[in-house]
């Protein structure tokens, strides 16, 4: 029986904020990377930008103060900071692509262990049928990181020796942080950088299928 327990999704959001740097321009990709906005330090500079032309973004609204008209590209009401700013999409797109932005956070179907990204689909049922920005914000940000479960519905995990998913990026991803264990992904493979309390290396290789090697 397993003796660990999973990160939540407030606590993986967390984990991830705590590692963004002081004057770090960030992308948070539609679904749970929104959360990590919530859990910025509020002693740490970070710049949240969004696809559809938002740069200096907040955490979500309190409830209540939704204003529809200041939405995320995932259509979710946000906040905007003093000196923020909203503007054409294009432009917005000319920063994704010009390398403007030191980290995305995206979510994922499957990552391969060299960093191969698969985070849409082809309009399978239940799936996001369409790339979006997603192409421009992998291959444009300094640093792409996912955030996700481990594990499918289904009990299979999301990093795979080789993506089956119509690829996204190939080589992009830098880190994956799970609710298990936060990974580097290199040309080499996989790199641990943690785990969660009571799970070991060898249990995560076993559930990953993949050899995993300690950090320097």
């Amino acid at each position: 029986m397993a003796n660990y327990r999973p990160r939540s999704r407030d606590e993986l959001a967390q984990r991830i904020a705590q590692d963004i740097h002081e004057g770090a321009y960030v992308n948070l990709g539609i679904g749970m990377p929104t959360l990590v906005a919530n859990y910025l330090p509020p002693d740490r500079e970070v710049v949240l930008h969004s696809e559809n032309g938002i740069l200096g973004m907040g955490p979500a609204p309190a409830e209540g103060d939704e204003d529809y008209d200041l939405i995320n590209a995932g259509k979710q009401p946000v906040t905007l900071l003093p000196g923020g700013a909203y503007f054409h999409h294009s432009d917005s797109f000319a920063m994704m692509r010009g390398g403007h932005l030191d980290i995305c956070v995206l979510g994922a179907f499957q990552v391969s262990a060299t960093g191969d990204l698969a985070n849409w689909s082809t309009g399978e049922s239940g799936a996001i049928p369409a790339v979006g920005g997603a192409m421009d914000l992998a291959i444009g940000a300094k640093q792409t990181w996912v955030m996700t479960n481990l594990l499918t519905r289904n009990g299979d995990s999301k990093i795979v020796e080789q993506c089956a998913y119509p690829l996204t990026g190939v080589g992009c991803v830098s880190r994956v942080y799970s609710d298990l264990a936060t990974l580097e992904c290199t040309p080499r493979g996989l790199v641990l950088i943690d785990l969660v309390p009571g799970l070991d290396k060898a249990e995560l290789e076993r559930i990953i299928a993949l050899p995993i090697a300690d950090a320097a």
